[in-house]
């Protein structure tokens, strides 16, 4: 029990950003709970300290004192609403600003500082009742609006407070959100547009909209209660037809009219007053105070009050006809009216267009689009005075619309017709047909218009060529009929009431208390003769009041009852005769007479019950037992009637339907004169006669139901007495439709009322019996039927994606309804009377798919919080459904639904872990089963539900492991259903710790520290640690997958989840789940390549597979393909890309990447600065690291992030291929970059004291070898590195390597222009040679000679002997200049001559600039291949040979002088003359002859010849 308690309420008035030691950081508009006051002035509370000035006490009623306490401040419930919402619409509002939303951001900080204008005149206490509620009523309009424009929920209120929800029942909250939803899905949009002129030229149909009073008064219940209202507007189809829209509207004709396709509307609150007009003034000031206007009905008032005029002239403007006049296109015609006096003055202010609109002068119609046949149907009123309504005239002016008439509209007709005849009459209330006369183009017509009273002249003057059709109506209150003698014609008195079917009802109801007067006289004078027919009379006349042109006067013919009437015995007569007509519905045929007897029920019930209370007074209650007697034969004779089969006779279903409507109005009648129980009593056995079958046809089932809700939302239904008696019978009836469903959207509107009443009921009584009735009939039938609505609806929904039907909501409300008044009592009373385990089984089956279905299907949308709340509280079942998940909640939110529901994931977390350990030994047989569920549930973000659950998964695998001897099961699917889940979105980086942390939950220990204790806990652990490093790597996959991640990081994230599968845990069947979704990402991403040396293989294969089945056709296309990818090979252009190592160091880097370096294979023609960019941009948060050493633990363990790039060098693995002769450069080029592994970083550094004069002697490098996990390019773009090698390269190493590339750079390069691979351009091949040259004469060569080649180098590094030897035969090399320059004269371009030029003099300084080297260079077998193709010897002549090409004692410069050359400018290319002997000993090879051998590439000649 909660003891609500009058408290301080502390409200934080300033913030405090709690500066000060142990400070609270508070916000405005914060509460808190003070624990302590201090000396210091300052409140002491749990958590920190603040000073007391910056709260107030508020007083306020405290609930539930404690950790859970709920605090309602004692103020209007309306300032405390504005207060929570100003404070949560702030955070939004800010948001606003942010996503650039400019323009609701200035209308909320509008509304937000209107709100808090009208908050602060509620809380001064100055304002009236009525304006209270009207600033009631702004501020509700404007957090509705603002609520609605941010998307938060939808807000129930009734007389402009919140709806609690704990007071009313789930029916009627679902009534009142779904109205809220309606009118919110309605709201007219305003059409700016900034299209056409500024004004109006001319009127042009839109829409219409329509609205039933019947239906305002039926649902405004309670006086002065305000409601809205939606009217949707519709469009017209046809134009032609719009004068009767509203007409279709009402009689539902679909195919003449169209629902805008957005939700246009309008909204209008409707309040209903009661009393005469003066009175309605004095006691509503407030409301006539906002201009509202008074409107007089069309007809005749209720009452006609002594001097009351009305000269009110309503005018029809019906149709026209006109001629098309030659023209190929109709007109769009315009009708201008006027109001002109006898001297033609036009009279100002003399129409009205509609009440509330200022009156004007002239009246201008709608125009329709090219109709020469227009029908306009607008009603105008013209209030002429009277004294100016003699002499008075209407013009009519016709006119052609055109957007092409720059000035004034063409009038080509005009029409008139006086108000009044010469006798001094008005014009009768008519169709008049009016000649329009056409106006000549080349005539002055203004003076024709002018006319007075001589009309001939006009006529005469212009001949009529078309029709103009008008009605009029003129309301007049002059004279009274006088009351009927009837005693003056004894004779006749038997034909005048034959005849009063006859009279006009309007005489009738203008006479109607004379007539009644009359009615009841001439029944007292002969009961016997004109009984019948005076009964048939009184029938006649209430029935005329229930049509809608009279309907108004039904409180006259109420007031007369009450307080004329004065037929005392009349009730015997009207009960005598409305038993003789029932009696006789089985007989007769034509039923016309019993029918409107029928109809008229309600009325005649009236007089009877009124005529026996007269009786009753004036006799002192004689006759008492007739009268009871008398209605109990009449109730029978109603039954009888209800209980005909009328299957075969349309005309008594007529009469039955008659009956049934009438009935329920008759209830109130009789509880004047009977009990409730026996009022009740004779309902229910009317009630119960008729038919229980569903079949006796659609309308008389649906008349038969909407009795019933009649019956349930009278005055009689909501006595508690009344109710226990007629519960069963309606019960049952709802019980037969819902059993067939039938009728289901009626059925629930009667249940809704049921649960509504008994909701009222219980809070002032027992309902413990009315419950259990409901209970009994309804409970099973009800979760029959929800199932059955959705799975239709869902079968819907996946053909359409439509929304659950309407009556879906109707009866899950009426479900929790039900479940929300039930007991203990009545759950226990229900097991009882389940026969067997079999019945409880299905019963239980079918309450469980339907909170399944609940939680799965969208039953309410989204901002039906309220009612998602309430299904939520019924079905906890579901913890992990998203209407529970207060984490994505705003703070407000959050707040409101803990103070209201707490948190019901907890209390159903340990229901669940309860009745998992009642199971017992019957455990096993929900392994694996329960897995899925169970996980699904710790994967909510709640800690204190995931440590209750996880101890299940520990007894799961203990279980498992004593059955089977492992826990196999488990571990697959869990892994299994852990992947589904979380790839799902569920789960957070705390989830991953509840497998391995100490206990954060009261005695609960963490699952690995339950293993630990295990005999099989090597197992066990190693299990929960595979699952921990899966979590990490699923969450980071989920997090890619779910953001706007660049495809890159989703494939990386991808990779690593596969590679986990397969490596770590072998689970084949998970990898191959992931290889289709990474192939789908290649394919979005469009990661296309052309490593068609990977395509051959396979072609070979299927073309193996193709022969041996002797598929020729298959066969030639597989060789086609493998032709083609050899041609793209040779032919197509493929660059070279770069390669780039990463470093993510960090803790803020998802799991996959954190601390790790891989390697990435760059875009085409994308270089380091390019692809540092666009690291940096998927990176937005993280640093760039502009050294390359390796970070220390401060960055590694840091949050944050950081980025290393640099660029490495691919080492290929196929080496055989670049080395072999002969084998183009693009094929090459392709094993230089692919299928690569292994890659290479240097960073050079100086060991030991710097030379300033030759850097080379101490530069050292540091090389550092990258091995990746598997080769690129693969099925990512970059791969993780698995091992990195370090090692430290010489200077002389260095050098080796770096003149070595140098040459291998020339080769490849003076290859590619001699075959003619590039075209064009020689630039490649200029800069090479340019950087050699320049090398060797400023720097380079000359510096490694000086730091190499020096006898002191060469005493002090005895062991490097044999690098040194290999760096001159490399230096050597540099013959190859000569052949590069010869290519470079023959390809270069006219203009780049003085560059070839300067490479020629640069060379010759080159040759000067060598040392003197004395050496024997000998051609081996292993680097012969280098140059056979220069000497145009293959390797395989040479294998055994050590030929000795030259040898000299000659310093380079002087053996380069010393050549003879021959043939070509020494300036270009020396031809060498080289004894034979010296080169071949094999004479065979030369034959004594001359030839020219191809130096390079066969374009430095040799020239051989005999020594």
């Amino acid at each position: 029990m909660s003891l609500s308690l009058f408290f301080p309420h502390p409200l934080v008035i300033c913030s405090f950003r709690g500066a000060v030691p142990q400070g609270l950081v508070l916000e405005l508009g914060e509460t808190v709970q003070i624990l302590e006051k201090c000396e210091g002035k300052c409140f002491s509370l749990l958590q920190g300290i603040f000073p007391a000035n910056y709260i107030h006490l508020k007083k306020a009623v405290v609930s539930n004192r404690g950790q859970y306490e709920t605090v309602v401040p004692l103020e209007d419930s309306v300032v405390t609403e504005v207060t929570a919402t100003l404070q949560e619409w702030a955070v939004l509002w800010k948001q606003l600003y942010v996503k650039h939303k400019v323009d609701l951001f200035y209308k909320l900080r509008h509304v937000m500082n209107e709100l808090i204008d009208l908050r602060r005149q509620l809380l001064s206490g100055h304002l009236t009742q009525d304006q209270v509620r009207e600033v009631k009523r702004h501020l509700t309009v404007r957090l509705d609006w603002g609520n609605e424009h941010l998307g938060l929920d939808l807000v129930p209120r009734k007389d402009f407070e919140v709806v609690d929800s704990d007071q009313i029942s789930v029916s009627d909250l679902y009534k009142m959100v779904r109205n809220l939803w309606e009118m919110s899905l309605s709201r007219m949009l305003l059409n700016d547009s900034k299209k056409g002129p500024p004004h109006l030229h001319y009127r042009r149909p839109y829409g219409c909209a329509v609205l039933s009073i019947m239906d305002v008064l039926q649902s405004i219940s309670e006086i002065k209660e305000e409601k809205d209202f939606v009217l949707k507007v519709y469009t017209c189809n046809n134009e032609n037809e719009w004068c009767q829209i509203h007409e279709n509207i009402i009689r539902k004709s679909s195919t003449k009219y169209t629902a805008p396709s957005s939700n246009y509307g309008l909204i209008i609150s409707l309040q209903l007053l009661r009393g005469d007009m003066e009175q309605v003034r004095r006691e509503n000031p407030m409301i006539f105070n906002r201009g509202v206007s008074v409107t007089r009905k069309l007809g005749f008032p209720d009452v006609i009050m002594p001097g009351d005029i009305r000269n009110d002239l309503y005018l029809t403007l019906e149709k026209g006809d006109f001629e098309r006049g030659g023209k190929s296109v109709q007109k769009n015609i315009e009708v201008t009216m006027y109001v002109l006096y006898a001297d033609g003055e036009i009279l100002k202010d003399c129409i009205s267009l509609g009440s509330g609109e200022p009156s004007r002068s002239a009246y201008h119609s709608f125009v329709l689009y090219h109709n020469n046949s227009p029908r306009w149907g607008e009603i105008i009123k013209l209030p002429i005075p009277i004294d100016r309504f003699r002499g008075s005239h209407l013009r009519f002016e016709f006119r052609h619309c055109s957007t092409k008439d720059k000035g004034e509209k063409k009038l080509f007709g005009f029409a008139f017709t006086p108000l009044m005849r010469d006798d001094g009459t008005t014009l009768s209330d008519d169709i008049h047909e009016l000649y329009v006369y056409k106006v000549p183009r080349l005539l002055n017509y203004s003076p024709l218009l002018q006319f007075k009273c001589n009309f001939g002249s006009a006529v005469a003057l212009l001949p009529f060529v078309y029709g103009f059709y008008l009605f009029l109506s003129y309301c007049s209150a002059v004279d009274l009929l006088a009351l009927l003698k009837w005693k003056a014609y004894p004779d006749r008195v038997m034909d005048i009431l034959g005849r009063l079917r006859h009279v006009s009802g309007e005489e009738i109801v203008k006479f109607l208390q004379d007539i009644l007067d009359t009615l009841f006289v001439v029944l007292d004078d002969n009961t016997e003769k004109y009984g019948l027919l005076v009964f048939q009379s009184l029938v006649f006349i209430i029935n005329l009041l229930r049509d809608s042109k009279y309907f108004h006067f039904r409180p006259v013919m109420d007031t007369y009852i009450q307080k004329h009437f004065a037929g005392a015995l009349a009730y015997k007569e009207l009960i005598r005769c409305l038993k003789w007509y029932m009696d006789r519905s089985a007989e007769l045929v034509r039923q016309d007479h019993i029918q409107e007897a029928m109809r008229a029920l309600e009325y005649l019930f009236k007089f009877i019950v009124q005529s026996r209370i007269l009786y009753s007074r004036a006799t002192c209650g004689m006759e008492e037992e007739q009268f009871r007697s008398s209605i109990q034969e009449l109730f029978q004779s109603i039954r009888f009637v209800l209980s005909l089969d009328s299957r075969s006779s349309e005309t008594l279903i007529f009469t039955q339907a008659a009956l049934l409507n009438s009935f329920p109005a008759i209830f109130d009648e009789l509880l004047q004169m009977f009990t409730v129980q026996e009022v009740a009593e004779f309902v229910r056995g009317t009630l119960g006669s008729m038919p229980s079958t569903v079949h006796i046809g659609q309308s008389m089932d649906v008349v038969k139901l909407q009795s019933i809700a009649r019956t349930v939302d009278s005055r009689l239904f909501s006595f508690s007495e009344s109710r226990r008696i007629l519960l069963p019978v309606v019960l049952h009836h709802i019980h037969l439709h819902l059993r067939q469903q039938k009728e289901l959207l009626i059925c629930s509107g009667i249940l809704s009322s049921i649960f509504s009443i008994i909701k009222t009921s219980s809070l002032e009584g027992d309902v413990v019996e009315e419950v259990e009735m409901m209970v009994e009939s309804l409970l099973d039938v009800l979760l029959q039927t929800l199932l059955t609505i959705m799975s239709k609806s869902q079968s819907q929904e996946a053909v359409r994606g439509q929304r659950c039907p309407q009556c879906t909501g109707e009866y899950v409300s009426c479900l929790l309804s039900l479940l929300r008044q039930m007991s203990d009592t009545h759950f226990q009373h229900l097991l009882d009377n389940f026969q067997s385990k079999d019945e409880l089984k299905e019963f239980l089956l079918k309450i469980f798919c339907v909170f399944r279905n609940l939680m799965k299907m969208s039953v309410f949308p989204r901002d039906w919080m309220v009612m998602r709340l309430l299904t939520s509280n019924l079905a906890v079942l579901f913890i992990n459904q998203p209407s529970l998940q207060l984490e994505n909640a705003t703070p407000a939110k959050r707040k409101k639904i803990l103070d209201k529901y707490g948190d019901m994931r907890v209390m159903m977390a340990y229901e669940l872990f309860s009745m998992w350990q009642n199971l017992g030994e019957h455990k096993i047989h929900f392994i694996p089963g329960m897995i899925g569920p169970f996980l699904g549930v710790t994967l909510v973000p709640q800690p204190e539900v995931r440590n209750i659950m996880i101890p299940i998964f520990h007894d799961m695998m203990d279980w498992e492991q004593r059955k089977n001897g492992n826990f196999k099961q488990v571990e697959a699917e869990l892994i299994d259903k852990l992947d589904s889940l979380v790839s799902e979105g569920k789960g957070d980086e705390n989830y991953r710790e509840l497998f391995t942390s100490s206990a954060v939950f009261s005695s609960l220990h963490s699952l690995l520290e339950k293993i630990e204790q295990e005999t099989w806990r090597e197992t066990g652990i190693s299990f929960v640690t595979s699952v921990t490093r899966l979590m990490e790597r699923l969450l980071d996959y989920r997090d890619c997958m779910k953001g706007d991640e660049t495809e890159n990081k989703k494939i990386g994230c991808t990779v690593n989840l596969m590679n986990f599968y397969k490596s770590e845990i072998n689970k084949e069947e998970m990898y191959i789940r992931y290889i289709h979704k990474l192939c789908d990402m290649h394919l979005q991403a469009e990661n296309y390549t052309g490593y068609w040396e990977f395509g051959i293989p396979l072609c070979r294969e299927l073309a193996m597979q193709y022969e041996s089945l002797y598929d020729y056709q298959s066969l030639s296309w597989i060789r086609k393909m493998e032709a083609t990818y050899y041609d793209n090979i040779m032919e197509q252009q493929r660059l070279e890309p770069e390669f780039f190592r990463v470093g993510f160091y960090g803790r803020k880097f998802p799991f996959f990447l954190r601390n790790k370096e891989y390697v990435c294979r760059g875009h085409d023609y994308e270089r380091l600065e390019a692809f540092q960019q666009r690291m940096l941009s998927e990176f937005p948060q993280a640093i760039a690291m502009q050294h390359p050493n390796h970070p220390d633990d401060s960055i590694l363990q840091c949050d944050a992030q950081y980025l290393q790039i640099y660029a490495v060098t691919p080492i290929p693995d196929n080496i055989d291929v670049l080395q072999m002769d002969r084998v183009p450069d693009r094929i090459k080029s392709f094993y230089r970059v692919n299928n690569i592994r292994k890659f290479r970083y240097d960073r050079p550094f100086h060991k030991g004291p710097k030379d300033k004069d030759n850097e080379f002697k101490s530069l050292w490098i540091e090389r550092t070898t990258l091995t990746l996990t598997h080769s690129l390019p693969g099925i990512s773009r970059w791969f993780e590195v698995e091992r990195r090698e370090l090692v430290e390269v010489s200077p002389l190493e260095n050098a080796i390597q770096v003149v070595e590339n140098k040459n291998q750079e020339l080769r490849t390069l003076i290859s590619q222009y001699q075959h003619k691979q590039m075209h064009g351009n020689i630039n490649l091949l200029s800069m090479c040679l340019n950087g050699v040259i320049d090398a060797a004469v400023n720097g380079g060569i000359a510096r490694y000679q000086e730091a190499f080649f020096d006898k002191d180098y060469i005493t002090k590094h005895p062991g490097d002997a044999e690098k040194i030897t290999q760096l001159k035969e490399l230096m050597q090399e540099q013959v190859l200049l000569f052949l590069g320059l010869a290519v470079h004269e023959k390809f270069v371009h006219p203009e780049m001559r003085p560059l070839h030029k300067k490479l020629i003099d640069q060379f010759q300084m080159m040759r000067s600039s060598l040392y003197h080297v004395s050496c024997t260079y000998f051609l081996k077998a292993s680097n012969l291949k280098t140059f056979s193709p220069f000497l145009g010897v293959n390797a395989g002549m040479a294998r055994n040979y050590s030929i000795r090409i030259l040898k000299y004692s000659l310093s380079l410069s002087e053996h380069m002088q010393s050549i003879q050359v021959t043939g070509v400018s020494p300036n270009l290319l020396p031809i060498f003359r080289i004894s034979k002997r010296s080169l071949f000993s094999n004479s065979s090879i030369l034959s004594g002859k001359c030839r020219w051998l191809q130096f390079g590439l066969r374009c430095a000649p040799i020239f051989l010849q005999n020594s």
